[in-house]
């Protein structure tokens, strides 16, 4: 008996197999596994799945093709629009009279600043002030030989006039005890929560602010404001004698700012700080202050020239917090509203306000960017700056000393929360707490411990 070998290539595995055949009769008959046929199922699947998504991606392709073609005449029409509302603009460029009205305003701001220190050295004489005059007439020089050079560099320049604006606003007249319980300038620790409270109202209500009646030398009242309307308005603060009362919701009175929430003396935002028996808040829709006091009824306004407003320079580290345009804080010196410019670039700017008549006396320019901030708070005349560091935890980064001048940024003051969002932190010096309101949670702090 003979036998062969049978060689049979098998394209689907590419593989070959080797058979013994035996030879019967005329015949040659070999046993042959059908399996190394077996149809690829499974790749098969994989493949037809890897089709119908390149499929998917091509039609979605394809209608965003269609879609950019059917924006792109109305983007045309307005780069052509743009063109031509420019084009009347354009002899302002050619003929250099950007730089010409950029220098004129430096030279107002000089003047202005000027007159302000030489006013400050009239009162109060002081090698500083003297020395103030003397960089602030070189700066006037400086800019008249930018205009006579062609040489500009404004930013430097402004940068600059900032420096000199804080110094003079330093060395203005400023009440006796500005300094007198502030023995620590510098905050170095912030303790855990000793407070830990769900606002009185509901757990919806997620911006607002509370604390204690922040006048040294008041007797002990707490309070607590929220906002409806989109996290927006407000008509109410709630009142409570003690602490007590706080913690049980109890013998508590709601105080009516304004008969609506649309009324004009309405509260907008979660900047509201309790000083002296007076409500102090920006007023609904504008860029105002205004303050309510309790006992006679009666509401004051001042306009804050060129504060943005309605969601322009926010707090926003983290996610942005609508209306945080304007913070109203209270400690040792009085009250204080923090709020962004577009002349001070969108950073933050400081100014002090006179409890009874809402004047500013004086106002401090930084360059810290008031959208790279989830909130700030004042104590001893100090601005601080705080950031997002997770879910449960927020870090004081930054801190501006408006009796120097002088930033500091390389402050790390982690303290604990109980959710991520900060609708409001404000201090209390009679207590030396700081009170934030944190996503419908009222949370209190020790300091300088």
């Amino acid at each position: 008996m003979l036998s062969y070998l049978l060689v049979l290539s098998v394209i689907v595995t590419a593989e070959a197999q080797k058979i013994q055949g035996v030879q019967t009769d005329d015949s040659c008959v070999c046993k042959l596994s059908s399996s190394i046929w077996a149809f690829p199922a499974v790749r098969f699947e994989g493949v037809q799945k890897q089709l119908q998504t390149c499929e998917d991606n091509l039609l979605q392709f394809n209608k965003k093709v269609k879609d950019s073609n059917a924006r792109l005449p109305k983007m045309e029409l307005t780069l052509k629009n743009i063109k031509t509302r420019l084009n009347r603009f354009e002899y302002l460029d050619t003929k250099g009279l950007y730089n010409t009205l950029n220098l004129q305003q430096l030279t107002e701001e000089i003047d202005s600043i000027y007159y302000t220190a030489k006013d400050v050295n009239k009162k109060s004489p002081s090698k500083e002030t003297t020395d103030l005059l003397k960089e602030l007439s070189t700066a006037r020089k400086d800019v008249e030989n930018m205009y006579k050079n062609n040489i500009f560099n404004l930013e430097t320049m402004k940068s600059r006039l900032r420096d000199l604006n804080n110094r003079v606003q330093t060395c203005k007249t400023i009440p006796e005890d500005f300094r007198s319980t502030c023995y620590q300038r510098i905050m170095s620790n912030i303790s855990s929560p000793v407070v830990t409270k769900l606002n009185s109202i509901s757990t919806s209500y997620v911006s607002g602010a509370w604390g204690r009646e922040a006048k040294q030398g008041s007797k002990e009242r707490f309070w607590e404001h929220w906002l409806v309307s989109g996290n927006k308005l407000g008509n109410t603060i709630r009142m409570y004698n003690s602490h007590e009362d706080f913690m049980g919701s109890k013998n508590y009175k709601d105080e009516s700012i304004a008969s609506s929430y649309s009324h004009q003396n309405a509260v907008q935002g979660s900047g509201t700080i309790l000083y002296d028996n007076t409500v102090f808040y920006q007023c609904y829709g504008t860029a105002e202050i205004c303050s309510f006091n309790i006992t006679t009824q009666a509401t004051k306004r001042v306009e804050l020239a060129g504060a943005g407003i309605n969601n322009k320079f926010p707090f926003c580290y983290y996610s942005c917090r609508d209306w945080t345009d304007i913070d109203l804080e209270a400690d040792q010196n009085g009250v204080w509203v923090i709020y962004a410019t577009d002349e001070n670039h969108g950073n933050i700017v400081v100014s002090r306000l006179e409890p009874v008549s809402l004047n500013i006396t004086h106002t401090w320019k930084t360059r810290l960017f008031k959208r790279s901030v989830t909130s700030t708070f004042m104590v001893c005349g100090v601005l601080y700056a705080t950031r997002f560091v997770n879910t449960y935890k927020e870090e004081v980064f930054y801190a501006f000393d408006t009796t120097t001048g002088h930033e500091i940024n390389t402050l790390s003051l982690p303290f604990e929360k109980v959710s991520a969002g900060i609708a409001n932190i404000n201090y209390n010096p009679v207590d030396r707490r700081l009170y934030m309101y944190n996503d419908g949670y009222l949370l209190a702090y020790n300091t300088f411990s």
